[in-house]
């Protein structure tokens, strides 16, 4: 394919110049950058990183293509895409296409050939920013013009653009290497699980636990949730500020003591709100497949998939009957709450995986078990 010449401009200024990839045009969005080393395909079908650029910080990406079964959503969600090097000749039993043709069909513009270290470096100092990826302008004045009139994401509800219009229920089990996707277990719990931008490895794990499991909108007032007669009741992750989705909040909040909670990402922060807490943007976020957190009821210490932008202060919390759960390592921020007395919990990083390790894996069967302990539901499902 022939060169085409990219630029990435950046709100404060700061210019790259690389070559296009995938699609040619223009983007927009949050430029971040994630660590991982592989899992590409679900980053990019990942509805949490709507509104965002994805730098990823590895050299060479796209290797092993891109298959039918690596998708985390219906459709690729990332504003652009990032990279030093990408693969041009993938090789994998499993691909079907190079990254570069799949960012084309799906109309997401890229960018390669740039310098990604100068780049995370750039914004681990200054801090996440917004920015422009273009292959068709060439004034660089007019482009930063622009970059610096884009709309902050701080406030604004990203959730609406990902999240489900009708309700819909969930049957495909784990992935497995021989069998593809399995079937699951008999399910023993119903669950109700809101899309504020949901992973599908989230609704994997919890039908492979045994929950039978009911994805609702993330506008679903928590009246229509208790009709369900759940035995509890998810949140899922999703893109932006919680403070943006504050119909998702109060839902949340008159759900808090009639059912059991289980929140991830999104779902963390919009508990910490609906209890009386405050969140708080970080400077660059935590987006990648390495980050130590510590489980302070064990001791114990995993490696979990993480990305976000927000944090919850849980000194916000003190006096409610909160408690932090899980600390980060690397920054000491919040990973997770949990309280002392109601049936409820979350973390603010992926257990899940995909991508990543599969440290944190049990936290579904504590969902289970303290469905199975709370033997008289108000939501009429135990």
């Amino acid at each position: 394919m022939g060169v085409k010449e990219a630029l990435l401009v950046l709100r404060d200024g700061r210019v790259f110049r690389g070559e296009a990839l995938g699609a040619e045009g223009e983007t927009a969005g949050e430029v971040i950058f994630n660590t991982a080393m592989s899992g590409y395909q679900e980053i990019l079908t990942d509805p949490s990183y709507r509104g965002q650029i994805v730098t990823m910080t590895y050299p060479m990406i796209g290797n092993y293509g891109v298959n039918d079964e690596d998708v985390e959503s219906r459709r690729p969600w990332v504003n652009g895409l990032i990279v030093r090097e990408a693969s041009a000749h993938p090789s994998s039993w499993r691909g079907r296409s190079s990254l570069h043709d799949y960012l084309r069909a799906h109309a997401i513009v890229g960018l390669q050939g740039i310098d990604t270290r100068a780049l995370t470096r750039h914004l681990r100092d200054h801090g996440s920013q917004d920015g422009i990826i273009s292959s068709i302008e060439r004034s660089v004045d007019h482009l930063r013009e622009r970059a610096r009139a884009l709309p902050p994401i701080v406030g604004r509800d990203l959730v609406r653009e990902v999240t489900v219009e009708t309700p819909f229920t969930w049957e495909q089990g784990q992935w497995r290497r021989d069998r593809g996707y399995v079937a699951p277990p008999p399910a023993r719990f119903n669950v109700v699980a809101y899309d504020a931008g949901i992973k599908l490895n989230i609704l994997r794990q919890l039908r492979t636990v045994g929950c039978d499991v009911t994805v609702v909108p993330a506008d679903t007032p928590a009246g229509a949730v208790l009709e369900r007669r759940p035995d509890g009741v998810f949140l899922s992750n999703g893109p932006g500020d919680p403070e943006g989705v504050p119909y998702l909040v109060e839902s949340v909040r008159d759900l808090l003591g009639k059912v059991p909670i289980f929140g991830i990402c999104l779902g963390h922060q919009i508990l910490g709100l609906a209890a009386g807490g405050r969140t708080y943007k970080l400077g660059f976020g935590h987006h990648g497949a390495n980050h130590p957190v510590r489980d302070l009821t064990t001791g114990r210490v995993e490696i979990t998939s993480q990305n976000h932008n927000f944090a919850v202060d849980p000194e916000s919390l003190a006096g409610r009957g909160w408690e932090p759960s899980h600390v980060n390592l690397n920054d000491g921020t919040c990973e997770g709450l949990r309280h002392r007395d109601l049936p409820v919990f979350c973390v603010q990083y992926h257990p899940e995986a995909s991508p990543g390790p599969h440290d944190a894996n049990y936290l579904f069967g504590r969902f289970t078990d303290l469905m199975a302990s709370t033997t008289t539901s108000p939501g009429g499902g135990s």
